[in-house]
């Protein structure tokens, strides 16, 4: 292996430990929660978007799952951690194969696209899990309203970090 090729590795690896670290973080440090659905709406949407958009699906994907899981593992929501794992997992899949490298300009059709698709794809996720779980979808219904909130809220909370973070010089040579 020549040395550009493992210092690609490594920067690809603490790339994406920071990502995972971005998304749980970001999940834990405003957490609002939602008796109802036994979970709790928070900002981590927004840098799965982030992760997605900028960094493409594979990193998308992981920062997404492992992240997000690790944020319920961490408070105390352990029965969410996998289904949050393969809901957010996907998100960031989703949103990242979507968008395909369309960073450039993040406000465009694709990306556009993306977010609302990986919106929605999370409040299914979640109505499709929460019914799984509790034994009843009705009951799964009520989480579809906070789920909502935070989903599209990070959709327009990505948008102008995303933005200023596009016109760093230090940035772009990463992304």
């Amino acid at each position: 292996m020549s040395k550009n090729t493992i210092d690609n590795k490594i920067q690809n690896l603490t790339i994406l430990g920071l990502l995972i670290a971005l998304v749980a973080v970001s999940t834990m440090m405003i957490k609002i929660p939602v008796v109802s659905t036994e979970g709790y709406i928070h900002l981590g949407d927004s840098m799965i978007f982030l992760s997605a958009i900028i960094f493409g699906k594979k990193k998308g994907a992981i920062a997404g799952g492992i992240g997000s899981a690790m944020a319920d593992l961490l408070l105390g929501y352990t029965h969410w951690i996998i289904p949050t794992l393969i809901i957010k997992g996907l998100m960031g899949y989703f949103v990242g194969l979507i968008s395909n490298g369309e960073s450039d300009n993040l406000i465009n059709i694709r990306n556009s696209i993306s977010l609302i698709f990986g919106a929605l794809w999370m409040v299914f996720g979640y109505f499709v899990a929460g019914g799984i779980m509790k034994g009843s979808f009705l009951v799964a219904a009520t989480s579809i309203p906070a789920n909502s909130i935070q989903a599209f809220a990070g959709a327009l909370i990505f948008i102008p970090i995303g933005i200023a973070l596009k016109k760093t010089k230090y940035f772009n040579q990463y992304a």
